[in-house]
């Protein structure tokens, strides 16, 4: 995949506030910014397509109705270019899209639609993205997902706690504990000291640790490579790293190298005192193996806030004490909400006004 694209930190079209994700060979604004000012108003709203949709979708809507028409792909049934075809769109028209991990842009998705530029998504994450696809037909793909790390750390440590706390289970308790009933809460454990292997030791993988450190835990990892001057313990073998934690935090990319990376035997490894927090993407960890271990004990507890066929979640982590569930919304604090709905309308805002 390098060979084919250039990965960059921010977007190639002037004044752009949004952090290009990939930036493909041939990808160029249509036309220089300072040439934008002596071009006649259009007065048609620009065609956006929406798959997903985004979180932010809602507000940004509210904010951009006077701007785009919105093609919500998201609420029909019907394949895309049904749906196109039902609101009277040529997909010769549509130079963009706005979508989330929610909903794919497929291969097929970009073949339809020749005068595909630029997509835009909330999240870090890509692999919602055909991105080989995208280097075909030197289509952008950027993100406005802005500077996410510490808020994904802090979840991830917050569902650390919980599960190893038993904090959620207590809290269950409480409210069901009548005055008669006894006390049968089975005890939680204390983090420091825990040996803690992080996979993915990026930009998020780090600041987890550095989080976790203030606990008193023993950092180790495991990345793609080892990192220097990282004085951790790098393990390239995952089900060794596995052996020695008593946490594994996942917040690597997903990739064909990295989907299920925590399997059966890396959950065995890791062991019935063991716990997994995944703040990095559900079809990291082979999801039927975890249900499977959690309910015959054969790890301690998961704190999952990703799951692998979004937006479903197996049942059978309902009824479990030892898990703690979150939807998928571990980097979106307020704060953040209002900053990726901006970068997303001035990123198109840019890129509609240089491509004109």
């Amino acid at each position: 995949m390098e060979n084919i694209m250039k990965k960059l930190g921010h977007c190639e079209y002037p004044n752009c506030p949004c952090s290009v994700l990939y930036q493909f060979p041939g990808a160029q604004p249509s036309m220089a910014m300072e040439d934008k000012h002596n071009l006649k108003d259009n007065k048609e709203l620009q065609p956006l397509l929406v798959f997903g949709p985004p979180t932010i979708f809602p507000v940004f809507e509210a904010e951009n109705s006077d701007k785009y028409r919105f093609l919500k792909a998201f609420s029909s049934q019907v394949p895309l270019h049904q749906f196109l075809t039902e609101q009277k769109v040529d997909p010769s028209s549509i130079q963009a899209i706005l979508c989330n991990p929610a909903q794919k842009v497929s291969a097929d998705a970009i073949r339809l639609l020749p005068s595909l530029r630029i997509i835009v998504t909330p999240s870090a994450g890509t692999d919602h993205i055909d991105l080989v696809e995208c280097s075909r037909h030197s289509i952008q793909v950027a993100s406005t997902a802005g500077d996410h790390a510490g808020d994904i750390a802090d979840m991830a440590v917050g569902l650390l706690l919980d599960v190893v706390c038993k904090i959620s289970s207590a809290d269950r308790h409480v409210r069901k504990r009548g005055p008669s009933m006894p006390f049968n809460l089975s005890f939680g454990f204390k983090l420091k000291g825990k040996r803690v292997g992080i996979i993915g030791l990026g930009k998020i993988g780090t600041a987890v640790a550095k989080r976790l450190e203030a606990f008193g835990c023993r950092m180790m990892y495991n990345s793609k490579n080892e990192k220097p001057f990282v004085s951790y313990p790098f393990y390239s073998n995952v089900v060794e790293l596995a052996g020695d934690s008593d946490v594994l935090v996942l917040c690597c990319a997903l990739n064909e190298e990295t989907r299920h990376i925590v399997n059966r035997e890396v959950m065995l490894a890791l062991g019935k005192d063991g716990f997994i927090v995944n703040v990095g993407r559900g079809a990291l960890i082979d999801e039927k193996e975890l249900v499977q271990c959690l309910m015959k004990g054969e790890i301690g507890g998961a704190g999952l806030d990703v799951f692998e066929n979004e937006p479903i979640v197996p049942t059978d982590l309902f009824s479990l004490d030892n898990v703690v569930l979150s939807p998928h919304n571990s980097s979106f604090t307020s704060d953040r909400f209002h900053e990726s709905c901006k970068l997303a309308a001035e990123t198109l805002q840019v890129f509609f006004s240089s491509s004109s």
